[in-house]
């Protein structure tokens, strides 16, 4: 009986360690990519990530699209020895396999070591960048950031107050979106009844975002908010059937609507974009929902935009 007595308790000892591993895991803020950073790094003001008190040593985390993982997979299979002195590594991380590569290179006239890593998260692909200046490479060495690359994860969802935080806006109404997913920490995030999985064009969608340009003259506004709306990514066979100025909680701003095609599945979509204008900085809102759910949708991204406020 001793042996099984020291096996259940060995069991029921590693049981209740696990989260405290897991909670080493630090995710930037906004992001399903997290990681236990190396002694010495800490989280990034500046970008998603963390970095050195000397800001010389960073640690940047993103997420790609989810072909990312499997283009650089296929890459390395197609090619284990690599390219030049660049040959990448395999590691396992609770995610599942990863793949990074190493290499010294110049930033500026300083040498640096360059570290890159990218790892499987179902619906997007997670992405690791790490760079060392050659006077912090013996307490950084591969071996550690090896150490650190191992220790990524990913989480299913980022909780919604924390992607609301990031936005230099606030959103009073979702108008029951079921899902929220920051695009740009900080800068864009998405509302939507559909998923990254299923595709977001076959259901209703918002894409709410600051983009750093406004035009100069109350004259430009039209032009301006024509161009924005032939940028909207995924749209085809775009068709514009409104574009007049109006204003948005006092502020002077521009509707266009669209008729257009989205998605694999070619969704016949309508689209509304609105422009807000002020500041260096203009707030885009961009709707778009199937022609068959328009009437229904258009109510709910009015809901959305006129609940936006600037943050005080």
């Amino acid at each position: 009986m001793k042996p099984l007595r020291l096996l259940t308790a060995l069991a029921l000892l590693m049981a209740a360690m696990r989260p405290a591993f897991a909670a080493d895991a630090i995710f930037p803020k906004g992001l399903r990519v997290g990681l236990t950073p190396l002694v010495g790094l800490a989280p990034s003001k500046t970008f998603s990530g963390f970095e050195s008190e000397d800001h010389s040593v960073k640690v940047l985390v993103a997420e790609l699209p989810a072909a990312a993982y499997g283009e650089v997979k296929n890459a390395f299979t197609a090619n284990p020895a690599g390219t030049g002195s660049v040959k990448p590594e395999s590691i396992e991380t609770t995610a599942g396999t990863a793949y990074y590569t190493a290499e010294t290179a110049k930033d500026g006239a300083a040498t640096v070591r360059r570290y890159s890593m990218i790892l499987p998260g179902g619906t997007f692909s997670g992405y690791v960048a790490v760079q060392v200046p050659e006077n912090a490479a013996k307490i950084y060495s591969d071996d550690a950031v090896r150490q650190m690359f191992a220790s990524a994860t990913i989480r299913k969802e980022v909780p919604v107050e924390e992607q609301l935080g990031l936005l230099p806006f606030k959103l009073s109404d979702l108008a029951s979106f079921k899902n929220v997913r920051t695009l740009a920490p900080g800068a864009a995030i998405i509302l939507a009844d559909g998923d990254e999985a299923t595709g977001f064009e076959p259901a209703p969608f918002m894409i709410i975002g600051v983009i750093g340009a406004t035009p100069q003259e109350p004259d430009d506004r039209a032009r301006f908010a024509r161009q924005a709306a032939t940028q909207i990514p995924g749209v085809r066979e775009a068709k514009i059937t409104v574009a007049e100025p109006i204003r948005i909680d006092g502020m002077p701003a521009y509707e266009t609507r669209i008729d257009a095609i989205s998605g694999k599945d070619n969704t016949p979509v309508t689209v509304v974009q609105w422009l807000r204008f002020g500041g260096a900085t203009s707030l885009r809102i961009v709707g778009s929902a199937p022609r068959d759910q328009w009437s229904a949708a258009f109510p709910r991204f009015r809901a959305v935009r006129d609940g936006i406020q600037p943050k005080s």
